[in-house]
């Protein structure tokens, strides 16, 4: 069979005010095109379990049309989609369909809204895919291939991990490349739909997995920038100095994300170091113990609270930038809890800071109770779960202080001139770091990468 891959990539903000402000925002601007940038990595992994006789061929969406896969005789599209993109997954599906092409769909949104998908679909995959995708293209093969294919319940080994198919890609396109190491999180936080949705254990990757993508990437990429597709790295110190270790011989730059309790490992964070990582993102969620509580199932991050401008510092110290990332609208939020955020920013040197509204998505704890509530504005309008437009009702402000809190909230961060100050007081902390290690000004300080 002939297969096309469609990527449903790149950021989606529907306020038009939010996104005018933005686009002349460095901060946001800067990881907006990093997202873009990257390519779909659950996509790459179908791939990679696909049998050889069938021939890939990898699109991102907007650059390619239902026609032109039908005149060059693909006989299946595979979609994989988030929340915000579900519409416009299935508008292509449709007209995918209408061409005379059969469609499979899966991701995170279709596992929890199989149903609604399989209106747009021929075959609808719910769950991890690693062992579904192959069966559904040997149904096909054979002639007795399902509507539904379902692993919600089963977990994939990492052991036996494919290696993504790098080489559908065009080199000359992407200078970014993902890479994942672990999946799932053992921290339950309410609104997190990635974890949840897979509700499989915390894996991790075999090192000398690891190793074998790096080489497949550096052999097509002679100085990629790697990005781990991970929800938390770090869980296991021990298998994360190893994870880093492994890292030091390729001489890559390299970006992931993890929790706050990375910064307690001196010997981790000098591995890091070494091993050319350049920046982690940290999901504080918010700055006062009771907003954290209300969006996690334990306590792990609300018992941290009080220690996170120590963590940047330590962390930020060894030359490594954090970016910082904070949600607004819990339901203990007030108009007064914006600017803490700014301050906090500002006052520790967060070399990047990511602020998204929170977004109850299908399938999550927050969405079953807000939706219980009768607080979701309106349900099953998934295009607007972008992370920067407001889809509930929240508990002490309006929809519309929310909205502005957010706007007032970017134009404070993602000034320039804050955005420069802050980076400079990120220098000035790695000169201080390494001064304090070392008795000596050292190296000069590597600039954060941008997020």
């Amino acid at each position: 069979m002939k297969i096309a891959l469609i990527a449903m990539s790149g950021v989606r903000v529907r306020s038009q005010e939010l996104l005018e402000i933005g686009v002349t925002l460095p901060g946001f601007v800067e990881r907006s095109k990093v997202i873009a940038s990257l390519p779909s990595l659950g996509l790459l992994t179908l791939a990679g379990v696909t049998p050889g006789e069938h021939e890939l061929a990898y699109f991102e969406h907007g650059d390619v049309a239902p026609e032109r896969l039908a005149d060059e005789g693909f006989d299946l599209v595979a979609l994989s989609t988030f929340t915000a993109q579900a519409p416009e997954a299935y508008a292509f599906a449709d007209a995918c369909r209408a061409c005379g092409l059969s469609v499979a769909i899966g991701g995170l949104h279709v596992t929890v809204c199989p149903e609604e998908a399989a209106a747009h679909a021929d075959h609808v995959l719910a769950g991890e895919g690693e062992e579904i995708w192959p069966e559904l293209l040997e149904d096909l093969v054979r002639g007795r291939a399902r509507a539904f294919y379902d692993a919600r319940g089963r977990v994939f080994p990492l052991e036996r991990a494919p290696l993504p198919r790098y080489d559908l890609l065009d080199p000359a396109r992407y200078n970014r490349i993902t890479l994942q190491t672990a999946r799932s999180c053992p921290h339950r936080c309410t609104f997190c739909a990635s974890g949840i949705l897979l509700r499989g254990p915390y894996r991790k990757k075999p090192i000398e997995l690891v190793q074998r993508d790096l080489d497949a990437i550096t052999a097509l990429w002679p100085r990629p920038f790697v990005e781990l597709a991970d929800d938390n790295t770090f869980v296991d110190k021990r298998w994360g100095r190893r994870l880093a270790e492994a890292f030091v011989p390729y001489g890559l730059k390299w970006f992931t994300e993890t929790d706050v309790t990375v910064a307690d490992d001196e010997e981790l964070l000098e591995t890091l170091v070494a091993s050319g990582c350049r920046q982690v993102l940290i999901g504080f969620e918010a700055l006062d113990r009771e907003a954290v509580a209300s969006l996690e199932a334990t306590s792990f991050k609300a018992a941290r609270v009080g220690l996170y401008a120590r963590a940047v510092e330590r962390i930020q110290s060894h030359g490594i930038s954090v970016n910082g990332c904070f949600i607004l609208g819990s339901d203990t939020h007030t108009i007064e809890s914006f600017a803490r955020i700014a301050r906090f920013a500002d006052e520790v040197g967060l070399a990047e800071v990511q602020v998204t509204v929170l977004t109850p998505f299908p399938g999550t704890p927050l969405y079953a109770s807000l939706l219980a509530e009768g607080r979701i504005l309106a349900p099953g309008d998934w295009g607007g779960c972008t992370l920067f437009d407001v889809t509930f009702r929240p508990a002490r402000m309006s929809v519309g202080e929310l909205e502005a809190g957010l706007r007032e909230t970017f134009r404070q961060l993602y000034a320039p001139a804050q955005v420069r100050a802050r980076r400079r007081r990120f220098h000035a902390q790695v000169v201080a770091g390494r001064r304090a290690r070392h008795g000596t000004r050292g190296p000069k300080p590597v600039p954060p990468a941008a997020a």
